[in-house]
């Protein structure tokens, strides 16, 4: 499979050698990148730009990451990759809860930067792992009043649009393809983010904690998706009439 290497990549970075270093390694690598170090006017630039992929730091002067993420996710479709300067869960968890797609810790280490932006960049529709996945033939799941469009990338519940980011979608419609089977995280990891799972990563945790209300399961005692303790998470099939 071919990587996209022709993506338009922003990063948004104030720290300049750190922005230049990252800008020639992606460039040496094939992809078109530009840098705004001021976070006031990344919004902005990346609504008017709309740039494939947005790699966005964390601490910013001017308006930091996270609020930045929170912003962009109403308008902004396009992966977001977040660096945070410390390996602290909390960084991590709160730039997963305003909508990043994934994260990568500082110092930042080149070819694993370009592996996390490829892996991004190339997720499209039908793409996860085939060991996994329905029939090639699958593109809408019904699950009474929930419905989930592979095809659009889109679902809904009840007839209303449900908000998901790129990567909220794509663990639901694995999750949802693979109904009355448990999968792991090890499996999940591999299959959205092409790498093994190190037993530490919380971002297929939080994600799930955002999708189960968004389609109306109930967050406490879950009915729809399920934790399978020291296993990892089921979607169950026949789950009845999912609460408004």
């Amino acid at each position: 499979m071919e990587h996209s290497e022709t993506g338009r990549i922003l990063i948004v970075e104030d720290d300049e050698r750190l922005a230049t270093l990252t800008k020639e390694y992606l460039e040496s690598n094939g992809m078109s990148v530009a840098v705004e170090s001021d976070g006031a006017k990344a919004v902005d630039r990346i609504l008017s730009e709309t740039p494939d992929l947005v790699v966005l730091d964390l601490m910013l002067p001017g308006e930091d990451g996270v609020s930045i993420c929170r912003r962009l996710r109403p308008a902004y479709k396009g992966p977001i990759l977040m660096l945070t300067a410390r390996t602290d869960d909390l960084d991590q968890v709160l730039g997963l809860e305003m909508g990043a797609d994934d994260y990568v810790a500082k110092p930042v280490r080149p070819r694993v930067l370009l592996a996390r932006i490829r892996a991004l960049l190339r997720r499209s529709p039908g793409e996860l792992v085939e060991t996994v996945t329905p029939s090639d033939s699958t593109t809408r799941l019904v699950f009474g009043p929930l419905v989930i469009d592979n095809a659009m990338r889109e679902a809904w519940l009840r007839d209303e649009s449900i908000e998901l980011t790129s990567a909220e979608f794509d663990l639901l419609w694995l999750l949802a393809s693979n109904a009355g089977r448990v999968l792991s995280r090890e499996e999940i990891f591999l299959a959205l983010r092409g790498i093994e799972y190190d037993g530490q990563d919380r971002s297929i945790d939080v994600r799930v904690s955002r999708i189960r209300p968004k389609i109306g399961d109930d967050p406490i005692h879950p009915r729809l998706i399920k934790t399978v303790r020291s296993k990892g998470y089921l979607f169950v099939k026949d789950a009845g009439v999912i609460n408004a």
